[in-house]
């Protein structure tokens, strides 16, 4: 493949999951002049076209292979965790820069992720949101402060009842914060929820729990409990919003121009910690 040439704004931008609830509220930012970001809409994909495709700006496809052969400055992506795979090799071997924003990842999956990132340069966060990524922050802080201090680290995650994995991507985000906070292995402290006799809550273990009901936007706390005291940091989104904002903010970064490389929302935002 012949070197990219650096593009210039706006920005093109291939949206793939389009037509999902993510996919349509970055459409509508794309669409807004007043939002700001050097950015447009320049192709679309989607696993099936939806009835009101005639009525998007630009054509909504189901060749992902054709739109990333057309040409775009970066790539947004929130569509399946099975189609990650297929995704990573079209957009590498296409030199397009790529925003996935997809939870639920097998390892597997997640390797073809890393395996593309190894060719362009790639922002994966389970959560885009600078809210979110301000509270991954102050998880670890708060971890690596109370440290040894018989502090108890709970996650509690509300979602709507469409939501297809559990525990939440970002949940799982806030959880490793606090490990790396405590400077534990999350895979060796971490719990699904609790039932029947299942003994004392030993010292070191990081809890998760999932509710499901309603159209719960996303509603996260991480709760430290100790003896007589019990502090609480949580974020609750109230539309998909500041969601959207944060992947065309990650979008504008890359299509600027990175080497490639696996980046976290911490990379876009400066913020310490990097990708997950």
């Amino acid at each position: 493949m012949p070197p990219r040439m650096q593009p210039t704004p706006p920005f093109r931008v291939l949206l793939v999951g389009a037509a999902g609830r993510m996919g349509r509220a970055i459409a509508r930012l794309l669409a807004d002049p007043a939002a700001g970001f050097p950015l447009r809409l320049a192709s679309a994909v989607d696993a099936a076209v939806p009835p009101d495709a005639a009525s998007w700006p630009v054509p909504l496809s189901t060749d992902l292979a054709a739109a990333a052969a057309a040409g775009a400055d970066v790539a947004i992506d929130f569509s399946s965790h099975a189609a990650a795979p297929a995704t990573a090799a079209a957009l590498a071997d296409a030199g397009i820069p790529w925003v996935l924003g997809t939870t639920g990842l097998s390892p597997a999956e997640r390797d073809a992720v890393s395996a593309a990132a190894a060719r362009i340069p790639v922002v994966f966060a389970a959560n885009m949101s600078l809210g979110v990524n301000l509270l991954r922050a102050l998880v670890r802080t708060a971890a690596g402060r109370l440290k040894g201090l018989g502090y108890d680290c709970e996650i509690v995650e509300r979602h709507h009842r469409h939501k297809k994995d559990a525990p939440s991507g970002t949940a799982l985000f806030l959880g490793q914060a606090a490990a790396e906070g405590y400077g534990w292995s999350l895979a060796e402290t971490a719990v699904d929820g609790r039932s029947g006799l299942c003994g004392e809550r030993p010292g070191r273990q990081i809890a998760f729990h999932a509710v499901r009901g309603g159209d719960i936007l996303g509603d996260h706390t991480v709760l430290f409990a100790a003896e007589g005291e019990l502090l609480e940091l949580s974020h609750r989104v109230t539309t998909r919003h500041p969601l959207a904002r944060g992947a065309l903010r990650a979008a504008a970064w890359l299509a600027a121009g990175r080497p490639p490389r696996l980046y976290g929302m911490d990379d876009v935002l400066g913020l310490p910690g990097g990708a997950p």
